[in-house]
């Protein structure tokens, strides 16, 4: 009764009506206000009457908040992927600055390294002959050579089907003669499978994370393809 009476008695001052009518944009842009208004309103229909509007109004909310939702989500990858792209463009720069493949090396286990935030990186270099290969200040540090076939086995698990250009995945198990000592810390990887040319065995360049979620298979592939793209030309200067 006592509220009853107290709505009853209340009235508008003239300030603040003048004020909704001049700025009615201030009560629609509140939700709260909004709501009230319509609790109020559901009140004086009655509880047997459906206030068809008033469920619209409801729908029409909650639609705003999904968009509202997926715009921030929108906004968020674009900015992650900004941010990605400048990562892999500062690290393709640096990749140009090697002049000898020990050089290149260098660049891979350090400043590439830390510009992309991965904790390991790898190349994988088939050989029939190690004679063949360059010899290293220390090559087990980032370069490995292996038997024929062994890349496409490592990408494919041993399965029985083609070996993609870009890899992501959890690493389980991760294999010690990639990763050495580290391979315990190993939680995902990218690999990328490195064409050098008519007559010459693939090669793959490996980078492991310690975060499982860093490279997962439902990301896209297009920066890494853009890199190693990069890293396959660097290398053809020096591997033949």
């Amino acid at each position: 009764m006592t509220t009853q009476l107290s709505r009853a008695n209340f009235s508008m001052s003239e300030d603040l009506r003048e004020k909704i009518i001049s700025t009615p944009e201030v009560v629609l842009d509140d939700p709260d206000v909004m709501r009230a208004l319509i609790s109020a309103k559901e009140d004086a229909t009655g509880s047997n009457i459906v206030d068809l509007r008033g469920l619209a109004m409801e729908r029409l909310e909650e639609r705003l908040e999904r968009l509202e939702d997926t715009h921030r989500d929108v906004i968020a990858a674009a900015y992650e992927n900004q941010a990605g792209t400048n990562q892999i463009h500062r690290a393709v720069l640096k990749l140009l600055d090697a002049e000898t493949l020990e050089g290149l090396l260098e660049l891979l286990a350090g400043p590439i390294s830390r510009t992309l935030r991965i904790d390991a990186v790898k190349l994988l270099l088939e050989t029939e002959d190690e004679g063949a290969l360059p010899t290293f200040a220390d090559p087990n540090e980032i370069a490995v050579t292996t038997e024929p076939g062994f890349i496409d086995t490592y990408i494919t698990y041993g399965r029985n089907r083609p070996a993609r250009q870009i890899t992501l995945r959890t690493v389980a198990p991760a294999q010690d003669l990639i990763y050495g000592n580290t391979s315990g810390f190993i939680r995902s990887e990218a690999l990328m499978k490195l064409d050098l040319g008519d007559d010459r065995m693939p090669a793959l360049l490996v980078f492991g994370s310690e975060e499982e979620t860093l490279f997962k298979p439902s990301q896209g592939t297009d920066l890494l393809a853009f890199f190693s793209g990069a890293t396959e030309r660097v290398l053809r200067r020096w591997i033949g």
